[in-house]
């Protein structure tokens, strides 16, 4: 029974003791730093995330359609004969993922 408890504690503090910090950036403290661009960067992809995950079907290419043009505003998509893509990189290539048309913000 000691062996049993013993075992299950040693269980117990491996698992309490795995953790994940996430990605750590490294850099001098000599180079200009914009806190708030970061962290509005950070909502940006997360709500792109979010976005993704709520689609009821994606439409993915891997590679646009002729006479595609490139637009950055309200952020980086490709406007094709009235259909939408984002880029998304995906194991070191770019796919095209189809989206609603973008609503621009107006100030």
């Amino acid at each position: 029974m000691k062996k049993l408890n013993f075992l299950l504690g040693m269980l117990l503090a491996t698992l309490s003791v795995n953790a994940s910090a996430g990605q750590v950036v490294v850099r001098k403290s000599s180079e200009p730093f914009d806190a708030f661009a970061v962290r509005d960067e950070v909502q940006r992809q997360h709500e792109w995330r979010e976005a993704l995950r709520f689609q009821q079907q994606l439409q993915i290419l891997q590679a646009l359609p002729l006479g595609c043009i490139p637009l950055a505003s309200p952020y980086h998509h490709f406007s094709c004969q009235g259909l939408f893509y984002r880029p998304y990189p995906y194991q070191n290539r770019e796919l095209f993922i189809q989206i609603d048309p973008p609503v621009t913000e107006v100030p």
